[in-house]
């Protein structure tokens, strides 16, 4: 049937396209070119605005730019504290454009770090920030992280690793069912120099889809010198917010707290309800008066079997060669259920139930009752916070010197592409238009459907509609029939039912009334042995005693005389 279903899809293809064929022979229709863009490694619109660009696609400038790292992680193990995770330039193995090519992490379950250094260093002043690059989990990802790292202050790259000082921390990272979006900025207390790190709040947009489509996005971070930030995944924004407000810890800390020296007083109330100490237990409270009681009133059921087991000793069962009396104590064989308990409403000696009892009322206690001496919550008084101060421009960040990816991932072949660094959003829209514009276009065309395609055409010639109904509904029709017609055996069957209906109806001689008949015959003939007095005396008898039916009957009689051999009853026709 799916067969039959895709020959339909392939027929209707075909239609459609010469359908749409003849019409643009009668009607000129203006088209949108809907053709995939050739790709080109981009540039920069504007490089005076750039502070960092790689497309990938170069291995010269690769080698020259990026350092992979030879240090070693500490507080573990020699053989796993190498950062010896491989990195290398390859396309993307599904969907590639010709010449594009990605940096891509082709190990796992190891430590990895590169990093490259920026042209000139990025000051957190009065320009926005703008972070961009592609993420392509090309084995979807179990646990890891495709963050990058903004870093600060880093004198060889070769020694980068996971405590290198770093100003931003962003991207996608996974494990398990926790699905983040990393931001993270380090901010430096003014008042004790101590550093930081605050974390944003989570997006309200569901992420699980980007770790698992195996499809390239689109990160981008636009950070503003008023302290708005802006994250956007494939151009679409998903958080936004402020630095002051939207991190946690605040970058703040309050102006006033708790005195860690104030103590509760002694006679400090808490107690909202006391019980009433005027109350008194009446005299005839029971407190020992049991919950259940046996219900006194209940019999055995009939047909209990007080004096049967419920489980009998299985009589197949022998005690094991390997067992050891003192090491496993006297051996009894297992129990099997009684089976003379199958059918009895109980076995063995029969307890009566236990009902509610109607004079249980528990322990006493007495009612409570607003205390008189309440006197709220205790909370210690606030003070002036000695460690307060007020940073308005947290934005302000350690200048950025270099970009890196520092990951352990439990997922191989991540492929990461078109980073750019800008201060100006348009440099990285129109990078993102020469690249991952381009690269999703050719993923949809390749991977658009034969039913897109029809409903496509649908959009230019709506009268294709009228075609589809028509070829899809004749096939339709021809299966509803092949599935509601009867059988042969069916149709067999009614027929028989209505000749035997007919027949009965019109009282037509069939093959029992001519053996009824023979029968008839056959027992006339044996009468003709007897003596003929009794035959005739019979006959006398008969006259005498019965009445004729009708009239035929009586002509019949008439005509048959003394003859001793009876004709074979003639069945009438029913009047109805």
């Amino acid at each position: 049937m799916k067969t039959k279903g895709n020959c339909a899809l392939f027929i209707l293809a075909i239609i459609a396209g010469n359908f749409a064929q003849e019409v643009d022979d009668e009607v000129t229709i203006e088209t949108i070119d809907d053709t995939v863009a050739d790709y080109e490694s981009p540039k920069p619109l504007d490089a005076s605005k750039v502070y960092f660009a790689d497309h990938f696609d170069e291995s010269a400038n690769f080698e020259k730019n990026w350092i992979k790292s030879q240090a070693k992680k500490d507080g573990i193990e020699e053989d796993i504290a190498k950062y010896d995770g491989v990195w290398s330039l390859e396309s993307a193995q599904r969907d590639a454009l010709r010449g594009d090519l990605g940096l891509v992490l082709k190990s796992k379950a190891k430590h990895a770090a590169i990093a490259a250094p920026l042209s000139r260093p990025f000051v957190f002043k009065d320009k926005p920030l703008i972070v961009q690059y592609e993420v392509l989990l090309q084995e979807g990802q179990e646990c890891g992280g495709a963050y990058l790292k903004l870093l600060s202050n880093v004198e060889d790259l070769k020694q980068f690793q996971d405590k290198t000082p770093y100003s931003i921390m962003f991207g996608p990272d996974k494990c398990g069912n926790d699905h983040k979006l990393h931001f993270i900025f380090k901010h430096k207390n003014p008042k004790n120099g101590t550093v930081e790190e605050k974390h944003c709040e989570r997006p309200k947009e569901r992420l699980e889809d980007f770790f698992s489509d195996k499809l390239p996005h689109l990160y981008t971070l636009i950070l503003n010198p008023d302290n708005t930030f802006e994250i956007q995944i494939d151009r679409k924004t998903i958080k936004t917010g402020s630095l002051l407000e939207d991190f946690t810890p605040a970058v703040n800390p309050p102006a006033e707290i708790e005195d860690p020296e104030d103590k509760k007083p002694e006679d400090w109330d808490e107690r909202e309800k006391i019980p009433d100490p005027n109350a008194v237990k009446p005299e005839d409270w029971d407190e020992d008066a049991p919950a259940q009681i046996v219900d006194e009133s209940a019999i055995i059921p009939d047909g209990w079997l007080e004096h049967e087991p419920t489980h009998l000793p299985d009589p197949a069962a022998q005690k094991p060669s390997d067992w050891d009396t003192e090491m496993d104590g006297d051996w009894e064989p297992p129990l099997l259920e009684n089976p003379a308990c199958e059918a009895a409403p109980g076995c063995g000696p029969w307890e009566p139930p236990l009902v509610n009892n109607p004079a249980f009322k528990g322990k006493w206690r007495a009612p409570l009752i607003d205390n008189p001496n309440y006197k709220g919550k205790w909370r210690p008084r606030k003070i002036a916070n000695p460690d307060y101060f007020e940073d308005k421009t947290p934005f302000k960040m350690a200048s950025i010197s270099a970009v890196g990816f520092e990951l352990w991932s439990m997922s191989e072949n991540i492929l990461f592409d078109n980073l750019i660094i800008t201060e100006e959003i348009a440099v990285a829209d129109h990078w993102a238009s020469a690249t991952f514009d381009i690269k999703r276009q050719k993923i949809a065309k390749v991977s658009e459907s034969l039913i897109q395609t029809l409903a496509n055409y649908t959009n230019d010639y709506p009268i294709l509609w009228a075609v589809y109904i028509l070829v899809l509904g004749i096939p339709v029709a021809f299966i509803l029939y092949l599935c509601c017609r009867p059988s042969a055996s069916q149709s067999q069957e009614a027929e028989e039912l209505a000749q035997a209906a007919e027949r009965k109806k019109t009282d037509a001689e069939t093959e029992e009334d001519t053996k009824e008949e023979e029968d008839i015959k056959q027992e006339t003939e044996s009468k003709q042995d007897e003596p003929e007095d009794s035959a005739k005396e019979d006959e006398e008898d008969a006259e005498k005693n019965s009445n004729p039916d009708s009239d035929e009957d009586n002509e019949a009689t008439l005509i048959g005389g003394d003859n001793n051999e009876k004709k074979p009853r003639q069945r009438k026709v029913r009047k109805d």
